[in-house]
């Protein structure tokens, strides 16, 4: 730099390099103030003291201030392109896609009008901030004409992360076995209703097809042993749909379990509550909805009771047990996958469920109320989980230990217990103010995501919505895919295998089963059956 150009920058401490004004001046301005003088000194000498303190229990505890340690943070050339198939293109099917890097023309559209009009929403800035993946949707089943055509339309959109050319379009295909015996893909993304998803896994795994499926894994027990034979039998890469495994959050999370910060966990609540129609799977019915554009046969499938068309049935599937599990395979298994994979709990040794339809008496048979009360007497360890269709409050997900307890969502707090041994001292010394936490922890954040639905809402509420990668807000949708994606490319161990797929199964499914016996269950580990 020239004598010229070091003279032009202001030699003022109180001046920023780019000219605007820096903490230290706001400081001297504040506090010159009379009446405001001695409350802003005030202010931040204790600021100055409480982080100070903050940081060395921190680093006493042995917690990384900073980011999440997340594993492979290199990044790697995408490898060559990958052809993948979508099976099931609804309002999950869609989501994935836009996430792998094709977003349907019509949300690009709407993301671009939202952003205008509120500078909050930040979809298409992340859209178009995520990785080219190199893949290319090269075929598509659906069942409903409408969703087929625009997954066929997202397949060739000319807007994409890291301007991605343009591709061909998806072929479709009316039967999905007819698209895994197509030669057109070397991967399938399985997003249907949960009734098909262990026909369609092992369909795909006979057919050396690697497979990304939405949880939760399988409608039953034995289709969850019947998957995990055909996978763990095979050469196949599977990658179950639980985004959360990609959250910074929940990384660090872990990072606080394994330092013993919270001391011994004997109770973790899981807790899902919604109040909207959405919340309550009562979802929109397409206008173009009949059996002229509907394959109702080919829907119903491996459904246990066959019944006449049904436009609520096939938009609102998740309200009957015929094609689902309810809130234990669709909300429940969100709450344990975050426990098992903080605390890698495994299947528990017995499950207690009840609950039932309270209040949307609209013709579903799963209920709207429902709780399940888990133990792992090996480890003195009870995991609860309830949850409401009528009821909004957000309790989030709690780990509670004798010193001290962690609450895990979009936001990650630890509290010291007013009792703990392990801090006494230092309660005692007021260095640990037990009605404030220890810390807190917020990855990346920079600000809130205006958010447009009660989905959106829970899933923004405990960190599944976005994460952060190296600061960058990031899709955990995409992650998961990219981690798919990864390991078919380089080899290795996704994050949702087929091993954490099964204990996730095989979990939920006791709460199905408890609920619809009315009786206690338990886990053979043994003759591996639920009894």
């Amino acid at each position: 730099m020239t004598d010229q150009g070091m003279s032009e920058r202001p030699n003022n401490p109180d001046v920023g390099e780019q000219g605007g004004i820096t903490r230290r001046s706001l400081i001297k301005a504040l506090v010159s103030i009379p009446f405001l003088g001695a409350f802003f000194y005030n202010f931040f000498k204790k600021k100055a003291a409480d982080d100070a303190k903050r940081r060395a229990i921190m680093a006493e505890l042995g917690v990384r201030e900073g980011p999440a340690v997340i594993p492979d943070l290199i990044s790697r050339p995408p490898g060559e392109r990958i052809r993948v198939g979508i099976i099931g293109y609804g309002w999950e099917g869609e989501a994935l896609v836009r996430h792998a890097g094709f977003a349907h023309p019509d949300w690009i559209d709407e993301a671009r009008k939202d952003a205008e009009e509120n500078p909050r929403n930040k979809s298409l800035e992340v859209y178009l901030n995520q990785k080219d993946l190199n893949i290319a949707i090269t075929a598509v089943c659906d069942v409903f004409d409408v969703r087929a055509e625009r997954a066929i339309a997202a397949s060739q959109v000319d807007v994409r992360p890291g301007g991605g050319r343009v591709m061909p379009p998806a072929k479709r295909y009316l039967r999905y076995g007819d698209l895994i015996e197509s030669g057109d893909c070397d991967g399938v993304i399985i997003a249907t209703p949960d009734h098909w998803h262990s026909r369609m896994t092992i369909d795909a795994v006979k057919a050396g097809l690697h497979v990304y499926c939405e949880k939760a894994l399988t409608r039953t027990e034995d289709e969850a042993h019947a998957v995990y034979d055909a996978v763990k039998n095979s050469d196949i890469v599977f990658q179950l749909g639980h985004q959360n495994r990609q959250s910074e959050g929940h990384m660090k999370a872990r990072e606080v379990i394994e330092a013993d910060i919270l001391g011994p966990i004997t109770l973790i609540e899981g807790t899902t509550n919604r109040n909207t129609p959405w919340g309550a799977w009562v979802w929109d019915i397409h206008e173009e909805g009949s059996p002229q554009t509907i394959d109702w046969d080919q829907f119903q499938g491996p459904a246990p009771n066959r019944v006449p068309f049904s436009l609520e049935r096939f938009f609102r599937w998740r309200c009957w047990f015929d094609y689902g599990t309810g809130l234990s395979g669709d909300l429940l298994s969100h709450e344990y996958d975050a426990v098992n994979q903080i605390m890698a709990v495994g299947i528990p040794k017995s499950a207690v469920a009840s609950g039932g339809i309270y209040y949307h008496k609209d013709g579903r048979d799963v209920p709207d109320v429902f709780q399940a009360v888990y133990e792992y007497p090996d480890r003195d360890l009870t995991f609860m989980y309830s949850a409401t269709l009528a009821n909004g409050m957000n309790r989030g997900l709690r780990f509670m230990g004798h010193d001290a307890w962690m609450r895990v969502g979009g936001t990650l707090t630890v509290s010291a217990e007013p009792d703990s041994t392990r801090y006494e001292q230092k309660i005692e010394d007021g260095i640990i103010d037990t009605d404030l936490p220890m810390f807190s922890y917020q990855p990346g954040f920079k600000g809130i995501d205006a958010v447009t639905s009660a989905t959106a809402e829970y899933f923004a509420s405990r960190g599944l919505l976005y994460t952060y990668r190296g600061g960058r807000r990031v899709s955990a949708y995409h992650l998961l895919i990219e981690d798919w994606l990864n390991v078919i490319r380089n080899g290795g161990i996704t994050s949702c295998n087929i091993d954490r797929a099964f204990e996730e199964a095989i979990t939920c499914h006791m709460a199905t089963r408890s609920y619809l016996q009315g009786r206690k269950v338990e886990w053979d580990p043994v003759r591996r059956r639920i009894v």
